[in-house]
């Protein structure tokens, strides 16, 4: 009789399938991205930070960096490096997956 080994359910690059984060890191579903519908996590992997800026976002102003695949350079969210409202600190150092540029693997 054969066994699987399951790994841990993950996310990756809808372009390239590299693996940008894990499901067990997500913070919050309700998060609203450039492009709709969001993710946030507490951790993510295989990225490259673009250049720090601030942004106005729906809850106030932020310093961001986009954050892009490590493969394909496929912009993917954001991470926040600051937030000006004491509300929203709990964000700093975290990261925005949109919804549409990841895909599950491991399901």
């Amino acid at each position: 009789m054969a066994e699987f080994v399951v790994g841990p359910r993950l996310y990756s690059c809808w372009n390239c399938r590299n693996h940008v984060s894990l499901h067990d890191d997500i913070i919050s579903k309700a998060f609203q991205g450039k492009n709709g519908r969001a993710f946030l996590f507490s951790h993510a992997m295989n990225v490259v930070l673009g250049t720090k800026e601030d942004r106005n976002l729906l809850t106030g102003l932020h310093t961001v960096a986009d954050i892009y695949c490590g493969d394909c350079r496929e912009i993917l969210g954001w991470k926040y490096e600051r937030a000006y409202e004491a509300s929203q600190k709990y964000k700093e150092g975290k990261f925005i997956l949109e919804k549409c540029k990841i895909v599950k693997e491991n399901w």
